[in-house]
């Protein structure tokens, strides 16, 4: 109980903290490609996923739930970005078992069609092209310090390029998770993008650090039903406070539908989601996800996901 009371004392004073910032420090900070959010599942529940993070895709949304992989697993995301933008990403994470806790790979790369390099003189277009993509490469890690409490951290290779000009640099995450033991009570913590300042055209600009408290519970659970809720408070380094909330339910532990709610965004609003799961054996499955989150004057972001556990 003491420990409990001293974990909650923090998640509840970080937040109050984060408050102190009086404004949004909007197009000042670099890396924007860092804050999409992958992962159909964890999007379709209003990316509240702090307190949830069970499977690959922790290594980008908490790296303290990566010790849920106790086998093999693969994760593979897509997102269809406004402005004909995509993001791919990957995660491969195992539990060796020869030394204690769960180790992970993971890439990502934001990417779209060349374009038509354009002058004042030339506005339909010179005849040449040029690319713009960005991209991470990540080593995860992560194991339980107690039988309750689990850390890990990501660290990534950061890669931006436009036309002849790139960048890079190198980011930290590190994030952990508190199991309660109740209703499968989770607190989850998140620091994201920690890191060097990222430098074009002479010009600096800092990774966008965010923190990240949230929490998740299962009130609902029986041999054919599970309802799972989950909340989060973020504090992003260049814009005001914002929530999450979002809910799954789960039939049969085979057939998924999610929704959720994004507080004090731009754009987000509300989001659904739904999966489903085919056993290949004993401890292996594929899983498909597919999310929608309504950006408003955007539209719809589509979001497609593909886990294979073996």
């Amino acid at each position: 109980m003491k420990r409990i009371a001293i974990l909650s004392a923090i998640l509840l004073v970080l937040p109050g903290m984060a408050f102190g910032e009086q404004f949004a420090k909007v197009g000042t900070f670099g890396g924007q490609f860092l804050k999409i959010g992958v992962s159909a599942r964890a999007t379709g529940m209003g990316s509240a996923f702090t307190g949830v993070a069970d499977d690959a895709n922790s290594v980008f949304w908490n790296p303290g739930g990566l010790v849920n992989v106790v086998t093999n697993e693969v994760a593979i995301n897509h997102v269809e970005w406004p402005a004909d933008i995509n993001l791919t990403s990957i995660a491969i994470a195992t539990n060796p078992r020869s030394f204690p806790g769960t180790i992970a790979l993971s890439a990502r790369s934001l990417w779209l069609d060349p374009m038509l390099v354009r002058t004042a003189y030339e506005p339909d277009g010179t005849g040449q092209h040029f690319d713009a993509g960005s991209s991470t490469f990540g080593l995860s890690y992560a194991r339980f310090w107690t039988d309750k409490f689990s850390a890990g951290f990501t660290l990534q290779y950061i890669h931006e390029g436009l036309a002849e000009t790139a960048v890079n640099t190198f980011g930290f995450d590190f994030g952990m998770m508190y199991r309660i033991g109740v209703k499968d009570l989770k607190l989850g913590m998140v620091l994201q993008n920690l890191g060097g300042k990222m430098t074009f055209d002479e010009t600096e600009s800092k990774m966008p650090t965010t923190f990240k408290v949230g929490a998740s519970f299962v009130p609902i659970v029986t041999d054919h039903h599970r309802m799972l809720f989950a909340a989060e408070f973020a504090h992003p380094s260049d814009n005001q406070e914002r929530a999450n909330v979002g809910v799954e339910y789960t039939l049969n532990r085979l057939f998924h539908v999610r929704t959720g709610y994004h507080i004090n965004y731009d754009t987000d609003g509300v989001c659904f989601g739904f999966g489903a799961a085919i056993n290949t054996g004993r401890q292996s499955k594929l899983q498909l996800d597919y999310s929608a989150v309504d950006m408003g004057p955007l539209q719809y972001v589509h979001r497609l996901s593909l886990g294979v556990v073996y």
